[in-house]
């Protein structure tokens, strides 16, 4: 029995960046072997084992066989014949085919090593296009490590898988995994770049695809393609560090753009209600977390008029706080901020203005908050009616007080 690290760990190694987990394949033996060694079965579909004393996790060396459409329809082999290099030739990328053995040394029969110098994204071997996450993983990969480029022959194949329609099979949780994994990578831009080219983004998440080629209007936006500022905005998000809703909502704050009529170019009128249904159609097929459904959906139909904030009315600020739901989700509110910034920065030029809103919204929040509910709850106590318009008039005063003007 041997054992040998793989994967990402050691292409993490070699790249000099701290690895979280590590990987182990085992040659040469059989399960009954390792739980006798005191390993927990923990693999459903195939025979993976945690350690005894490290808890990280071990592989039997396996094959595998596709025989049915999407990413489940393949047939497992695994015995102690099975070679290490059989294990390698399986995996999806050439960076992700190395291994290290007990001594350290390194085992790359694909030219993994050689890939990563060069920055280069290439499948290992035809059995890639059996598996149309692997389309997603790369794209993912993309958006991790910024300086590399897909090779022309994988391109080629993710083209042929999603001609195919291999595509079509990803069920929609393992879809909606690799995005919100790729969001979360230092410039979530490069995996839509990725998907785009291949036509997979057109297949997978139509609403955002149809945003390339749709201008705005150059006095606003001096990038004018609307898929072009959703990346930058995007990627502005990633930058501030932002959590996973703020980037997603950020991600999808024009999509409602994409509807707009031709005629009616470069102008967006109703662009932020066409959003809401579009969002909640694609966060109902993606099976996406409510929380991010939520965020997006308001950013979507709100960001329009925390954009002119400076400008509104006491009574027109305040609903959009009680919408908003400032004084139950005071979070809301700056992760709404956030994903306005990020809108506002998205676009040449714009990324160190200021957004003066933001203190705005802030301060009307703050006096909105001030109000005491329970002394207006029980002066009117007699209608329920009465109390909320009770209240909100007088939320209406606290942040005319606030910012001056006129209700």
């Amino acid at each position: 029995m041997k054992t040998y690290c793989v994967g990402g760990a050691v292409r993490d190694e070699l790249l000099g960046l701290p690895v979280k987990d590590r990987d182990w394949v085992v040659v040469g033996a059989t399960p009954e072997q390792l739980v006798a060694q005191g390993y927990t079965p923990v693999g459903r579909d195939f025979p993976v084992f945690l350690h005894p004393e490290t808890r990280e996790e071990h592989a039997l060396a396996r094959t595998e066989r596709k025989t049915a459409p999407g990413y489940r329809g393949f047939a497992v082999h695994y015995a102690p014949d099975v070679t290490l290099e059989d294990d390698l030739l399986r995996r999806d990328l050439t960076i992700n085919a190395m291994a290290r053995d007990a001594e350290g040394t390194l085992i790359d029969p694909h030219g993994g090593l050689a890939d990563l110098r060069a920055g280069v994204l290439r499948h290992v071997g035809p059995a890639f296009t059996e598996d149309p996450v692997r389309i997603l993983r790369l794209a993912r990969f993309a958006a991790r490590f910024d300086r590399f480029v897909v090779a022309p022959g994988t391109m080629a194949l993710m083209r042929d898988m999603v001609a195919h329609g291999e595509v079509d099979a990803l069920v929609a949780e393992r879809v909606w995994q690799e995005l919100s994994r790729g969001l979360m990578e230092r410039h979530p831009s490069r995996m839509f770049g990725v998907l785009r080219d291949c036509g997979a983004l057109a297949r997978i998440v139509p609403e955002l695809d149809r945003l390339w080629g749709v201008p705005q209007p150059p006095e606003h936006h001096p990038e004018i393609d609307t898929g072009v500022h959703t990346m930058m905005a995007t990627d502005h998000a990633a930058a501030t560090g932002a959590p996973l809703a703020v980037r997603f909502a950020t991600l999808l704050h024009d999509v409602g753009k994409g509807a707009t009529p031709p005629e009616q170019w470069p102008r967006h009128a109703g662009h932020d209600e066409r959003a809401v249904p579009l969002i909640e159609a694609l966060c109902e097929r993606l099976r996406v977390p409510v929380d991010c459904r939520d965020l997006a959906r308001l950013v979507a139909r709100e960001h329009e008029l925390m954009h002119r904030a400076p400008e509104l009315r006491a009574g027109t600020l305040t609903g959009l706080l009680e919408r908003v739901d400032v004084l139950r989700k005071p979070g809301r509110l700056e992760q709404m901020i956030a994903a306005c910034e990020a809108d506002w920065r998205g676009r040449p030029g714009y990324a160190e203005r200021p957004w003066p809103q933001a203190a705005r919204l802030r301060g009307a929040a703050d006096a909105l908050r001030s109000v005491d509910a329970g002394a207006i709850a029980a002066a009117h106590a007699d209608s329920a009616d009465g109390i909320r318009a009770a209240l909100h008039e007088a939320r209406v005063h606290a942040v005319r007080a606030a910012i001056g003007g006129a209700d």
